[in-house]
């Protein structure tokens, strides 16, 4: 009896260290469905009081939200990461009330998609009194990462800890019963460079050696000066001028070209022609006016520019069965896809996707379900060399199945694959699940 009475006495006096937990009820969002940027959502939980409060571990449900200080960060880019416990699974189990400020509580946030890991959080020493048998006070806990990779990253809630100072310095952990728990925020990061909008236009496409030829250019930088030249295919003539672009960064100029190997026109700032820095090139052709020699004949020939196309082998794809009360991953290979790119210019080009939810009967799968891990090979010859994307989610937000770089001449032919495995959880309904994966070429 004395042992049981100290245990009550101590259960009474540390209040906050002896977490009653509200157990039951159904999670609002399931984890198998995609949510909504910084969306409040629902995980089981197991906590576990501190020994001396003689209570034992009970699970519950955790409402937590996930905010970020910028939804759009580039490769290089420090994010700062709020968890905010909304609603924690846990109340003052005894009668007497709990002072304010007497909790330190420290977590951790789940990365996914492009970038995977996990975020330490922590919060200040700062809590609202709690009347006895009251409700536990929300509280937010904050962290940064540092962006890594490109594309769609999620961020989930995970285990956290509250440690008081009432009395003794004591700990209530409490971890996620089936991680991980559903996606509150999701993240676009960037590689970090800027898109160029430069651009420029002829007023003719052809002209006899050393004519001159207007060149109007658009989005360069207000005030810049512009060099224009000419391009025999992947290098610089001698052919060049120069002219100063307004306060609206555009211009026009006149260039007068007399290499009759010239196949474009290109206008750039800065000493040397940059992907970054240039426009162009603007097709364009010196018509040859040498007399032909006596008993000779002149041979010309013409290269015409193609498109930039896709084709897919098919557009089904049966992922393979999981069984109820198990599942797992539903893996199949997706349809191959053939790039053509005859367009015979500097840019390169980029196959993204994005998956729908996976609908079935009565209950979904969400897109954040869905990865793939790319694979590209490039056929012999071809100018440009293919990259895959990175393994990961493809998700409702998107992802990067292949690309091939900017470059002086770019183009080829291209075999696109990937592996596709779709995380079913255990207890999904039985019955068919679809969803949609749309590729884009740009």
């Amino acid at each position: 009896m004395g042992s049981t009475n100290r245990r009550r006495r101590w259960a009474a006096l540390l209040g906050a260290t002896a977490l009653a937990v509200t157990a039951g009820g159904a999670l609002a969002v399931p984890a198998g469905a995609l949510t909504t940027a910084s969306a409040a959502v629902d995980y089981a939980t197991h906590c576990v009081p501190p020994p001396i409060a003689g209570l034992p571990p009970i699970d519950g449900t955790t409402t937590g939200q996930i905010t970020v200080d910028n939804t759009a960060p580039k490769v290089g880019d420090t994010v700062t990461v709020t968890y905010t416990v909304v609603k924690p699974a846990a109340s003052n189990p005894t009668d007497l009330a709990l002072p304010a400020d007497i909790m330190t509580p420290t977590g951790k946030v789940t990365l996914g998609g492009a970038q995977t890991g996990d975020i330490t959080v922590t919060g200040p020493k700062k809590n609202d009194p709690v009347p006895g048998k009251g409700a536990f006070p929300p509280f937010s806990m904050t962290g940064t990462f540092t962006v890594t990779k490109p594309g769609a990253i999620t961020l989930s809630p995970s285990d956290y800890n509250i440690h008081t100072s009432y009395i003794l310095e004591l700990d209530t952990p409490c971890t996620l019963l089936t991680p991980p728990a559903p996606v509150s925020e999701t993240i676009t990061a960037t590689d970090g460079t800027q898109t160029n909008t430069r651009a420029i236009t002829l007023g003719s496409a052809s002209g006899a050696p050393g004519a001159g030829v207007t060149v109007s250019g658009t989005n360069f930088t207000a005030g810049a000066t512009v060099t224009l030249a000419g391009r025999s295919g992947g290098s610089q003539t001698a052919d060049t001028a120069t002219v100063t672009a307004d306060s609206q960064g555009a211009f026009s100029g006149t260039l007068a070209v007399s290499d009759k190997t010239t196949t474009g026109v290109v206008a750039y700032e800065g000493s040397a022609w940059s992907d970054s820095k240039g426009a162009g090139p603007a097709a364009y052709v010196v018509i040859d006016d040498t007399p032909i020699p006596d008993n000779s004949q002149k041979l010309t020939t013409m290269v015409k520019a193609g498109d930039l196309s896709m084709t897919q082998a098919g557009d089904s794809v049966q992922l393979s069965t999981v069984d109820f009360g198990k599942g797992g991953a539903s893996k199949a290979p997706l349809q191959t896809v053939t790039v053509k790119d005859f367009r015979g210019g500097p840019a390169g080009w980029s196959l993204t996707g994005k998956v729908t939810d996976f609908t079935g009967p009565g209950a979904k799968i969400g897109a954040d379900k869905l990865s793939w891990t790319p694979a590209c090979a490039t056929k012999a010859g071809s100018p440009s060399n293919c990259q895959a994307g990175s393994p990961g989610v493809v998700g409702g937000t998107g992802a990067t199945l292949a690309s091939t770089p900017d470059g002086t001449v770019t183009g080829g032919e291209f075999t696109v694959d990937a592996g596709l495995s779709l995380d079913v959880p255990a207890f999904t309904p039985p019955g068919t699940y679809s969803g949609v994966l749309t590729l884009t070429l740009t």
